[in-house]
């Protein structure tokens, strides 16, 4: 019953504010303004505040774990391979492809995965490192496959282009690489400055999970029930299934396996409909995929966790 009772703290409260950003929405007080400028706030400024001073306060030197950098960079690898492949021979219409194969594998890794580990262990822990291996790889997969499914590839080359600049302009990734001197050098964050960005910082979960409830389309954005069932279903339970083993088998424990299980079972990141839809690709797919995928995600990231926890690997 302890581990029940773990799990559902860890997930719940989290999705307790997505559905009062939902229920603010219902009543008229948020809209979708208000969803456009949080997210852009929290991606720009807040949440690599919040990286920023994970990775500087953190003694890297002796928490660096190159096996797990190696370990989260392969596995990102193997599944976006892998599930590319299959879908790509699978799929009835390969103007899916793209799309499915990114809502199968990529996971809001970095909102919801700071907010799970926050809410267990009070700190980040290793997963901005987690994101500085994965992360990338999401963008430039997730590019390079809608641009091969796209119905136009005009212009294919200059996406891909653009992709690999967006991706080195990456406020996130930008902001976990500033924090890196301050960890490596020991150098000391003055305290009115450390207190600001610390501040600003705070913000960045519950403003990220209100804007999730907040633009949450509902039962109308559930279409493709075939195809969004099977990339649910991989998305939450195939890979974890597959994964999480494989880590307990090296040797990962604590925030470095619960930053492997956001990486592989966290639910599909708006972001995905976001890139589907200008990228010329099946963005009704990628839709219903993140309406699903965060419905179940509750249930199965408490699983997950009561699992994990109930074998003492968090």
């Amino acid at each position: 019953m302890q581990h029940f009772i773990f799990s559902i703290n860890a997930t719940m409260p989290v999705f307790l504010v997505m559905v009062f950003g939902w229920v603010l929405t219902r009543l008229g007080l948020l809209n979708e303004a208000f969803t456009s400028v949080a997210d852009r706030y929290v991606f720009r400024i807040a949440l690599p505040c919040q990286l920023f001073l994970d990775i500087a306060q953190t003694d890297l030197r002796a928490d660096f774990d190159p096996r797990f950098v190696v370990f989260c960079f392969t596995t990102t690898f193997l599944m976006f391979s892998v599930v590319w492949f299959a879908s790509a021979h699978l799929l009835p219409d390969k103007y899916m492809v793209g799309a499915f194969t990114q809502a199968s594998c990529r996971g809001s890794a970095a909102v919801l995965g700071i907010a799970f580990v926050n809410n267990i262990y009070g700190n980040s822990g290793m997963t901005p490192l987690m994101i500085v291996a994965a992360v990338p790889l999401f963008n430039i997969f997730s590019v390079i496959l809608l641009t091969l499914s796209a119905r136009d590839n005009a212009g294919g080359t200059q996406a891909i282009r653009k992709s690999v600049v967006g991706i080195l302009k990456n406020p996130i990734i930008l902001s976990i690489f500033a924090g890196l001197p301050f960890s490596l050098l020991n150098i000391s964050i003055p305290q009115l400055p450390l207190n600001a960005i610390d501040s600003i910082g705070g913000t960045a979960t519950p403003i990220a999970l209100l804007s999730i409830g907040a633009g949450f389309q509902g039962a109308k954005a559930l279409s493709k029930l075939k195809p969004t069932a099977v990339s649910t279903f991989i998305k939450l339970v195939l890979l974890p299934a597959l994964v999480l083993p494989a880590a307990a088998a090296f040797g990962f424990r604590g925030t470095e396996m619960v930053a492997i299980l956001i990486m592989v079972g966290a639910p599909t990141t708006v972001t995905s409909y976001i890139m589907a839809r200008n990228m010329n690709n099946d963005a009704e797919l990628s839709s219903s995929v993140i309406v699903l995928s965060t419905l179940l995600s509750s249930v199965t990231l408490t699983l997950w966790i009561f699992l994990l926890s109930s074998q003492g690997l968090i």
